[in-house]
């Protein structure tokens, strides 16, 4: 297929900085026609890809609002990781490293939104996109294409959090709070394969069930009953679960009330990795703003007195600071997902006309797991 035979397509674009993601989904986002692109204007190395599926991704909500480590300026195209055919390959790339037609995912660390370069505004909420050919890799056989977008960026920060910087032991106990989220069951499979007893926490018990038909061993809402928005009390849940001695780590991707409550649950001389804190997104400035001026607080005599390791876990800036560190973690994610000891969980689907819808239900978190688009 030529280029002038390809149609003429959809991307969603981010126009402006909200002040705020759920502002930023409504106000300032649309959908709009989208041109193929031109060879002609493509390096030698570039691959343009016909996007199949793309994953909403949480860091998508908050680079709406400009809430985010790197920010692309507006306007750009969202969808951090995304998957699909290879339409067309630059004159330097051989020609079986991406024959055309082939299934890829895209890496999100090196083309789109996240990345920090000259593709940072191709991203994966369109029919088409462009990445470098060093962020292109065939999918892993067995994975859909709707698998292969959830699969990088999810289980790397996994991998980093537990592997690199938490050392989590076979026979050790994690207590995983946000596990029904997509780098939550990322964490509950990964340590699972590590050895690991894994108690999963949530607030659904819905999605809590699934989570454990995915492989958590056990499971505790932190959810208040008498007043839903609330954290109830949980660590007699977990000292009953792990015989009254507590978790060796903690992997926190949630923040706020939950991980004061978890800081009660773990063992003297425990590990606590600071993922994310999906529970208090508002952390930042609205709009591009810098700062933190509503900055989530740790107990620093409970930290002492239970001499807790306390790391944050940053995953993309650790890669940046030391690129060393990524290749074995990469190796390593792709050969469980060949095996199939790693598969993505994915509860919703939509439509790029859809792109909305898809973003509340992340925002919102109906989502199990991971959610993508169609484009």
């Amino acid at each position: 297929m030529t280029e002038h035979e390809w149609p003429e397509g959809q991307k969603v674009v981010v126009r402006e900085f909200a002040e705020d993601p759920a502002q930023g989904i409504d106000l300032a986002t649309s959908l709009v026609e989208q041109k193929p692109p031109s060879p002609s204007a493509l390096r030698d190395t570039d691959v343009i890809v016909r996007v199949k599926s793309v994953q909403v991704g949480w860091v998508d909500l908050l680079m709406t609002s400009g809430q985010y480590q790197h920010m692309p300026k507006p306007p750009y195209t969202p969808g951090l990781e995304y998957a699909g055919e290879v339409l067309w390959t630059g004159a330097a790339i051989p020609n079986d490293a991406c024959p055309l037609g082939s299934q890829v995912l895209v890496d999100g660390f090196l083309a789109g939104p996240r990345s920090l370069g000259d593709y940072q505004s191709w991203g994966g909420f369109a029919t088409y996109a462009v990445a470098p050919q060093n962020a292109v890799h065939r999918i892993p056989d067995g994975l859909s294409v709707d698998e292969s977008c959830c699969l990088l960026g999810n289980y790397e920060t996994a991998y980093h959090c537990l592997v690199h910087c938490g050392r989590l032991r076979t026979g050790e106990t994690v207590l995983i709070l946000g596990a029904a989220g997509s780098t939550g069951l990322a964490a509950v499979q990964i340590a699972k394969l590590l050895g690991a007893t894994v108690i999963a926490v949530g607030r659904s018990k819905d999605k809590l069930a699934q989570v454990k038909a995915l492989g958590a061993d056990h499971i505790v809402s932190c959810r208040d009953p008498e007043n839903p928005s609330s954290v109830r009390r949980f660590r007699e849940d977990v000292k009953a679960l792990t015989a009254g001695a507590g978790v060796d780590v903690v992997y926190d991707g949630v923040g706020g009330d939950v991980s004061l409550e978890s800081l009660r649950c773990v063992k003297f001389g425990a590990r606590f990795l600071i993922v994310g804190w999906a529970s208090t997104p508002l952390v930042a400035q609205g709009k591009g703003g810098r700062g933190a001026p509503h900055a989530n607080v740790l107990p620093t005599n409970l930290i002492m007195m239970k001499s807790l390791t306390v790391m944050g876990c940053p995953t993309v800036i650790s890669t940046i600071h030391d690129p060393t560190i990524r290749s074995l973690r990469l190796q390593t994610i792709f050969d469980w997902a060949k095996s199939g000891a790693i598969r993505p969980h994915i509860s919703h689907r939509f439509a790029l006309a859809e792109f909305r819808q898809a973003m509340k239900a992340k925002w919102n978190g109906e989502v199990t797991g991971s959610c993508v688009i169609h484009p």
